[in-house]
């Protein structure tokens, strides 16, 4: 999803495609986002036969299932795995909040009234990154995706702990077998809806749980390490299966199982599994599309997303033009900061129809250009020095001593 790959830093690299493929998932992701507040005219049409937004995070999801469980196999160490996810998600996350901040001081209202009376709730809900399954207004309208990634992380750590890594595709085919009636029967926010007390003993408990549990497959007995897994799997299937609310239960277990698939995929690539096993996955394409029925704008994007991941795996080795993996390589910037500069066009042009198109044109080119400048700047001021943060650390735990 949305994570860029600390290593792929030249167009030469053997993952240069995979940031290719962000770049033009964060660039979707915007242009979806840009129709509300400076192309409102075009917006429902576009969306009717194509959504550029869930393309956009399908694209990404696949990224991630690609590359995040190869990452932690590759360390071989929880603890590495969680140093560098940390590093990598958490200080432009920061960068993002404080943009929050500005906008609040300059006199924006967006905040969800829960803000004022669930502050807690909220607060630690967003520093576990899953607020959106928490039944937890997201801050910027982006960072309900953080969510799955999050879960997505955890549950690949409790797998890896109990030496389930390998059934990517099981897990894959499981959680689309659980979508698919899921999405009619499972309920909607089950524990959290109910009051601002009930939320905040829900996201203090999820919290407590889960840090208990990465304690757990942090120590070196093997009993406690997979009574931990055990405790951080079971937590976030639960949440997955009864405390969604938006994009609801069918939609959400359909993402994580797309995140598995790209993992399956990965393995047949490198020859863990058969390709004919890694093969079932197209049946998560299938499902997505069959629970989108009535909705043609997303069943094109969801076919488009995982043909857009299928055509850069088959172009995967070729030479990646720097100008395509650029752009991937700052799309988590990309991604968090876009919606704050919106919303700071909305604050001259609160309704853009009353604006001629040419100036509108011209603006999405100004928040472009800022915002490629902008992620350019936040990549090499943030996130690569947290990067290298991470790296310096997890040698320096490495070492011998």
């Amino acid at each position: 999803m949305i994570t860029p790959p600390t290593a792929a830093r030249q167009t030469g690299n053997r993952m240069a495609w995979l940031d290719a493929l962000r770049g033009i998932a964060a660039v979707a992701v915007v242009f979806e986002h840009a129709f509300k507040f400076l192309l409102p005219e075009a917006r429902l049409p576009v969306k009717a036969v194509f959504e550029p937004g869930w393309y956009g995070v399908m694209v990404f999801f696949l990224v991630s299932g690609y590359i995040v469980p190869a990452s932690l196999e590759r360390r071989g160490s929880v603890r590495d795995f969680w140093v560098s996810r940390v590093l990598r998600l958490y200080p432009l996350f920061g960068v993002c909040l404080a943009g929050v901040g500005l906008l609040l001081a300059a006199g924006w209202d967006g905040l969800h009234v829960w803000w004022g009376s669930r502050t807690i709730a909220l607060a630690v809900g967003h520093l576990t990154m899953l607020q959106n399954l928490l039944y937890v207004p997201n801050l910027v309208n982006v960072l309900w995706t953080l969510s799955y990634e999050m879960a997505f992380y955890l549950l690949v750590t409790a797998m890896f702990t109990l030496g389930l890594h390998r059934g990517s595709t099981a897990c894959a085919l499981g959680l689309t077998s659980a979508a698919v009636p899921g999405a009619a029967l499972l309920p909607v926010a089950l524990l959290s809806a109910g009051g601002s007390g009930r939320m905040l003993m829900v996201v203090l408990a999820v919290t407590a749980l889960l840090a208990a549990g990465l304690a757990a497959v942090f120590t070196r007995s093997e009993r406690v390490r997979r009574a931990g897994a055990i405790v951080i799997g079971v937590t976030v299937l639960v949440l997955l299966a009864v405390n969604q609310s938006f994009p609801g239960p069918g939609q959400g277990l359909l993402i994580l199982a797309t995140m598995f698939s790209g993992t399956a995929l990965y393995r047949a690539e490198q020859g863990q599994i058969p390709w004919r096993q890694a093969g079932w996955v197209a049946l998560v394409p299938l499902a997505g599309i069959w629970l989108a029925h009535g909705e043609p704008g997303l069943q094109i994007a969801i076919a488009a997303a995982w043909l857009t991941f299928a055509g850069g795996m088959a172009l995967r080795h070729r030479t990646v033009p720097r100008v395509l993996a650029w752009p991937g390589l700052v799309s988590y910037s990309i991604y968090l900061l876009h919606p704050l500069l919106l919303e700071g066009v909305e604050r001259f042009w609160p309704e853009p129809l009353a604006v001629p198109p040419g100036p509108r044109l011209a603006a999405l080119a100004g928040v472009l250009g800022l915002l490629l400048g902008l992620s350019a700047l936040t990549w090499r001021y943030v996130e690569a020095p947290a990067q290298r943060l991470g790296r310096r650390l997890v040698e320096g735990y490495r070492r011998p001593r």
